[in-house]
């Protein structure tokens, strides 16, 4: 039995996690619920046992000093809450830690548990994969789901993904067994590059997910960190005529995959976050889309020393449907 002592009725609460590891390419989902929990000031209430799920020959402690003190973090998740405010004011539930090393059966069942007791009416699991998408374009970003009514309710992709999976896809799983409204979105983060940080991948996140969840989330200095790292990485592809030729590939890929896209709803539901959003100080966000990478793991090209870098695969062509596979 979970007591949350100190945590107050909440309102309409929804729970939205993020996992460091296999699920979260360029740190770019992790990092969306950092920017929650910094923005609004979130409390911790609770920390999952690291004995319980952690392999710490894996995932290492961290010593500091504090005041002169020697202290140790062990590597786990936590729990915080935050209040929205505004018309309609609800809360926010926040998960952020590490993919555990082992029991994710009894994992996903101590955040349900807490789930259950918190009342949460619906679990958002933010994830990112590595694509073959150029860093130019918007970051595409999918919502799925394994309920066939949400996904016609929220205008989500019913989930189809068979293959290895992570920590996101067996907990959105052990929510649908448990009868607990669940949806992952994943964004795409471009294989060439993907060290982290990745601020506009984060920044598609979240605003998708402000979409998704009908709440306004600030953005502070998101809008500009995004568009201070396409240039950065714009000149490193520039350095490299192999990388810039690939690029432009990509760029050419992706523009004939989504001219259908270019309809008068996906363009009115652009104009509707632009309207939303323009009184405030943080300009129009990036348009965001439904995700069309394939997932799989690439090399960071622009990572390598300068002589050694590998020539770049040939983009992944899309199908006749517009659609590749996408991890859930």
């Amino acid at each position: 039995m979970i007591e949350l002592e100190g945590v107050p009725e909440l309102i309409d609460p929804v729970m939205v996690a993020a996992f460091e590891g296999w699920n979260d390419a360029g740190d770019a989902a992790s990092t969306a619920v950092a920017h929650l929990d910094r923005e609004w000031k979130g409390e911790v209430f609770a920390a999952l046992d690291a004995e319980d799920y952690y392999d710490f020959q894996v995932n290492r402690p961290t010593v500091f000093m504090d005041g002169g003190v020697r202290k140790i973090t062990w590597p786990t998740t936590r729990l915080s809450v935050v209040r929205v405010g505004g018309d309609k004011p609800r809360d926010l539930v926040l998960v952020r830690g590490i993919e555990p090393s082992m029991r994710w059966r009894s994992f996903c069942n101590e955040l349900l548990g807490f789930a259950h007791e918190l009342g949460v009416e619906l679990v958002v699991v933010l994830g990112a994969l590595l694509g073959d998408t150029p860093h130019t374009r918007p970051v595409p970003i999918s919502g799925t789901t394994s309920d066939p009514d949400l996904a016609r309710r929220m205008d989500l992709e019913e989930t189809k993904y068979e293959g290895p999976t992570g920590i996101v896809g067996i907990l959105q799983e052990a929510c649908t067994h448990a009868g607990v409204p669940a949806v992952s979105l994943w964004a795409a983060v471009p294989h060439y590059v993907s060290q982290p940080p990745n601020p506009k991948a984060t920044l598609a996140l979240l605003n998708r997910l402000e979409d998704l969840i009908d709440v306004r989330i600030p953005l502070g200095e998101l809008s500009e960190d995004a568009r201070a790292w396409q240039v950065g990485v714009d000149q490193l592809a520039a350095e490299d005529s192999e990388v810039a030729e690939y690029v432009q590939s990509l760029e050419e890929a992706r523009d004939t995959a989504e001219l259908p896209e270019a309809s008068g709803e996906a363009i009115a539901r652009e104009f509707e976050r632009y309207l939303r959003r323009r009184d405030g100080s943080s300009g129009p966000p990036q348009p965001g889309g439904h995700a069309t990478a394939d997932g799989g793991d690439g090399p960071s090209f622009l990572r390598d020393a300068p002589g050694s870098r590998p020539r770049p695969p040939k983009p992944t062509k899309p199908d006749t449907d517009g659609e590749e596979s996408s991890e859930d």
